[in-house]
């Protein structure tokens, strides 16, 4: 059998060579930049990010029009990896976690404007709250989402700050945006983010960042409990073995 080799100027292969640049990237894009990194002359980059934007692949900053991934990008990649090769690794990893800590883990990743359970494993206490793999939850009140909040860059973060619905969920949900962006600057400090039953009353939780090969996080692992069993101080005297689960977790979001 002829061996079939990809051919890199197909219009299939520029695109998802532009996906890859944009979402290797810290910032939204100009085509400029994307042309450029591409090597592509700029009608035939501006042609292809039209198409993905009509697609609704891409999205433009409503003030410089600079390119960054939109929602049906990222919900592809938080589908490809919650189905991926690797699902069977990090389901151990989690599961040795729980046994642990004797609290229900979980693994989450950023969608867009929202958190998105990728696993989860319980702990054999009765009182639980279920949470099965593909939910979303909000950002600004729970301890993955306000670790994911911190760490996007200032402009997006500023962003969604101004955009985003801040619903109070609990008396101790934080809706000012100053408050939050408060709290994102103690959690840019720590690596840490915290739910103090900010989400749900009675539930407390941590979380720490899974980084990729340059230092970006690209999912979240957290413990979380009711209160009456697990206090926010015990929540964070658990984060050491958080991040050694982060470690092993970062080596199994890789493709074997």
């Amino acid at each position: 059998m002829a061996t079939v080799r990809p051919d890199p100027d197909s219009a299939l292969l520029r695109g998802l060579r532009v996906l890859e640049v944009l979402a290797a990237s810290d910032r939204a894009l100009s085509l400029s930049a994307i042309a450029d990194a591409l090597g592509l002359p700029r009608p035939t980059a501006h042609r292809i990010l039209r198409q993905l934007a009509v697609a609704g692949f891409l999205a433009q900053e409503p003030s410089d029009r600079n390119y960054m991934l939109a929602r049906r990008a990222t919900r592809l990649a938080v589908d490809a990896m919650r189905h991926s090769a690797r699902q069977a690794d990090r389901r151990a990893i989690l599961e040795r976690l729980v046994a642990d800590l004797n609290e229900t883990c979980n693994i989450t990743m950023l969608d867009g404007s929202e958190v998105v359970y990728i696993d989860r494993v319980e702990s054999q206490w009765p009182l639980q709250m279920t949470l099965q793999p593909g939910s979303r939850v909000p950002l600004h009140c729970t301890a993955s989402g306000k670790l994911f909040f911190s760490l996007l860059p200032a402009r997006t973060r500023k962003r969604l700050l101004s955009t985003l619905p801040l619903d109070r969920r609990t008396a101790r949900t934080l809706t000012e945006p100053a408050l939050l962006e408060a709290e994102f600057a103690r959690i840019r400090e720590s690596r840490v983010g915290t739910d103090n039953e900010e989400f749900l009353d009675g539930l407390v939780a941590a979380s720490v960042p899974v980084l990729d090969e340059g230092g970006r996080p690209m999912a979240a692992v957290a413990v979380h409990g009711p209160v009456g069993r697990l206090s926010l101080e015990r929540a964070l005297s658990l984060v050491p073995r958080l991040r050694q689960a982060a470690d092993e977790l970062a080596g199994a979001f890789e493709t074997p």
